[in-house]
């Protein structure tokens, strides 16, 4: 190989112009009569006046000289092996010696790794494309890997060059993809990528399988290294692998980091830990600063299990530049925000709520992304991860972009990222957000703003496909976790499994359960009557999908007002309202989740800027009404009959769901032993009813094992002393029946007490 290079090749490097910058920089040997007898180095160096190649083997330095160009540096040294040289640089009055990124050849990134990417089967990805502290050649560093498969050239940049584009310029691969190893950087170092396209216009961009960001406003990416966190969860993990979640009480708590709670005063300690001293409003101020993922897992997980959740929801802790995006508009796909920390923290976050036995589940947002120009957006110069038909590629409404899930690489990010969640974090579950935005190409959109698919539907048939490969791989590898599908259409089979035609989900929220559900109680007591189909109508369809119930933060926003605050009547009669809406809730088929501050009666809408307000429990209905939640979470749990068969037929079964005119409903439920059931009564006015008879399918005493009307929870204290024993006296089709006392807006959930009842026949005979 010649030494000489042409001052048009100089120059190609000078003005960051070369495809492959290793083919010019870098040590090249020099052959004689086949065999290796010296070497030339050359090295662009912008900075510096001066340079020398360090030889370690010979601890010789050989000068270097200019060539064509001042900071162009060439050096010819006399050896048959040259390993691990090193260049020292002048640069003014500094002096440093340096690694040359440009000795270290060895791609991490395989042909094999490209050619995965390329099919969108590489469900590993995030191991190879991104930022990864490794080590080549025995030198510790920093290997580099983007896909922008448009671009003309591509330069790191960070602290280690003062974000000057000349001196890292990266090589590209097949498919487009870009690679550079860094010596002597390692984790925690600041990164971009700064991308040219053709035309010569620069984009600094963040990394987007970077693990962790700069915390807003900056937008920088962060070398994060996720190999190092000691986990503490086997027991939870192995547990889950032979779990199906489907039969087990799933009952969540959602909540957004950001505004569960601020830096905590004392004021908010105590009364998190129960006590009650008088708090005047006035003095209620959140301080500004975020709780860390140490702090919440101090103060978070003890509440949790106070209350009796199973779940955690977090809405999307993906990285997101703007707070009142509530995390929905992500552009850091890999990376957990760091306004509560750095990735490790939050594994803590994860182990922490595993060890007390909570499981974890995160928003994930693959429909769509924000315009930020250090995104995802037009990343390459060009229409990379969207559409370039705005018909297709934008939501308007919202002001963000729609992935292009017809393009391989771009659904292998997403499929990838979901498996990174689980993988890398251990999360328990997904919840997909907007899924009808990704299904249908009309979504939000007028006639002539939309396309048709290719059989002239308006099924985006692409997105099917996605998030089909998507579940399927979850559950491949990652058995006994939850998909959920925010999906508020009439899709079919969203919760099937893939291999009959579903989407693959294993749970699919019940928007149509929730807005019948909030029409009704915010109703006058009198109307109900009139709209009993709004308490009976989600058992036509129950068992279509595996549903679950949700009441979520979109319900007590934009002046939706919060769930108490919709209830008519009284102060009195809300609170019976909400205790009423949460029992029967609680006791119909299928999961829940419900959001923070629903538990205390916030009466607020949520506020994404600001605390819960906390202050409320210092006063007695709130805490009652806490003291609500923490026994329905406990009956749930306690109660096999009110999960097991949540998509069984066999698990429900009216009792009387007619009686429109007194607002009531009576049914059964039913776990896998047939002995086990649950009789149900629901009152949905304030008209107590002193002698209501409703059939039972087995003689016997019934417990009244809940009362949602109850004196701890803020009631009146109607109810049955206890429980009642059954007439002979047929009704509603069962051979039995008890004369019950209903109190107002009350739930009584009754058990049949097989021992008592065997001593009072042993007794008689």
């Amino acid at each position: 190989m010649s030494s000489i290079l042409a001052p048009e090749q100089v120059y190609q490097i000078v003005n960051n112009l070369h495809h492959d910058p290793f083919e010019i920089l870098g040590c090249h040997p020099l052959e004689q009569n086949g065999k290796v007898k010296s070497w030339v180095v050359r090295a662009y160096l912008p900075k510096a006046e001066a340079a020398w190649v360090i030889c370690p083997a010979e601890r010789t330095q050989y000068p270097m000289q200019p060539l064509h160009h001042p900071h162009f540096f060439v050096c010819t040294i006399e050896t048959p092996e040259l390993v691990n040289y090193q260049l020292r640089l002048k640069e003014g009055e500094r002096e440093r010696v340096i690694y040359d990124p440009y000795a270290f050849r060895s791609p991490k990134l395989t042909d094999f790794d490209i050619h995965l990417f390329a099919e969108g089967n590489h469900h590993r990805i995030y191991e190879k494309l991104g930022a990864h502290p490794t080590k080549i050649d025995g030198v510790e560093g920093v290997y580099f890997a983007v896909w922008a498969p448009n671009a003309r050239n591509i330069s790191l940049i960070g602290d280690f060059n003062h974000w000057d584009g000349r001196e890292h310029q990266m090589r590209k691969r097949d498919n487009g993809v870009w690679e550079l190893f860094i010596p002597e950087l390692g984790a925690g170092t600041r990164y971009k990528y700064e991308i040219k396209n053709w035309e010569g216009h620069i984009y600094e961009k963040s990394d987007p399988y970077g693990f962790q960001q700069e915390v807003r406003p900056k937008t920088a990416s962060v070398v994060a290294n996720l190999d190092t966190y000691k986990w503490h969860d086997d027991k939870w993990m192995e547990n889950r692998r032979h779990t199906d979640p489907l039969t087990q009480p799933i009952s969540v708590y959602e909540l957004h980091l950001g505004s569960w709670l601020h830096a905590s005063s004392q004021e908010k300690t105590r009364l998190l830990s129960g006590e009650s001293e008088p708090i005047q409003v006035s003095e209620w101020k959140p301080e500004a600063r975020f709780l860390s993922y140490y702090e919440l897992a101090e103060k978070l997980i003890p509440y949790i299990k106070e209350l009796g959740y199973t779940h955690i929801e977090l809405l999307p802790i993906a990285e997101h530049p703007f707070d009142g995006s509530w995390g929905y508009q992500v552009t850091g796909y890999f990376a957990p925000t760091s306004r509560y920390g750095n990735p490790e923290d939050f594994m803590y976050f994860v182990d922490q709520c595993h060890q007390n036995g909570i499981g974890m589940i995160v928003d994930w947002v693959p429909g769509h992304f924000p315009k930020d120009g250090h995104g995802l957006a037009f990343f390459d110069g060009t229409h990379l991860y969207e559409h370039a038909d705005p018909r297709k590629g934008e939501h308007k409404e919202w002001g963000t972009l729609v992935f292009n899930y017809s393009r391989n690489e771009v659904r292998n990010f997403l499929v990838a990222n979901a498996l990174f969640w689980f993988d890398k974090f251990h999360i328990d579950g997904i919840r997909v957000d907007a899924v009808a935005s990704m299904l249908y190409l009309d979504y939000c959109r007028k006639p002539g703003e939309w396309v048709t698919n290719e059989y002239g539907g308006r099924e985006n048939l692409e997105a099917a496909d996605f998030l089909r490969q998507a579940n399927h791989l979850i559950f491949s590898y990652f058995p006994g976790v939850l998909s959920i599908a925010e999906e508020s259409t009439a899709w079919p089979m969203v919760s099937w499994p893939t291999y009959v035609g579903g989407l693959g989900f294993n749970l699919k929220w019940n928007m149509g359960w929730m807005h019948d559900m909030l029409d009704y109680f915010s109703m006058d007591p009198w109307f109900r009557q009139f709209h009993q189909n709004n308490i009976t109508f989600s058992m036509w369809y129950h068992h279509s999908e595996n549903y679950m119930l949700a009441l979520s933060h979109d319900e007590v926003v934009h002046g939706k007002s919060n769930i108490i605050g919709k209830m008519p009547g009284d102060e009195w009669q809300k609170f019976a309202n909400v205790r009423c809406l949460f029992t029967y809730m609680f006791t119909h088929p299928g999961k829940k989740t419900m959001f923070m501050s629903m538990e205390f009666g916030q009466w607020s809408e949520w506020n994404v800027w600001g605390d819960l307000e906390w202050y409320l429990l210092q006063y007695e209905p709130h805490q009652k009404l806490k003291q609500l939640f923490v026994d329905l979470n406990k009956l749930y749990r306690n109660e096999s009959a009110l999960y097991t068969q949540d998509f069984e037929e066999e698990g429900f079964q009216w009792i009387d769901c007619s009686d429109n005119r007194h607002s009531v409903v009576s049914f059964i439920r039913r776990s896998k032993d047939p002995h086990d059931f649950l009789v149900v009564v629901c009152n949905f006015t304030p008209q107590p009813h002193s002698h209501y008879r409703i059939g039972v399918p087995e003689a016997g005493f019934y417990t009244e094992i809940f009362n949602s009307d109850a004196r701890q929870y803020g009631g009146s204290n109607m109810g049955n002393l206890g429980g009642k024993w059954t007439d002979e006296w047929s009704f509603h089709n069962f051979p039995h029946s008890l004369d019950l006392c209903l109190p107002p807006l009350g739930v009584l959930v009754f058990k049949l007490d097989r021992t008592k009842t065997a001593a009072a026949m042993k007794s008689e005979t």
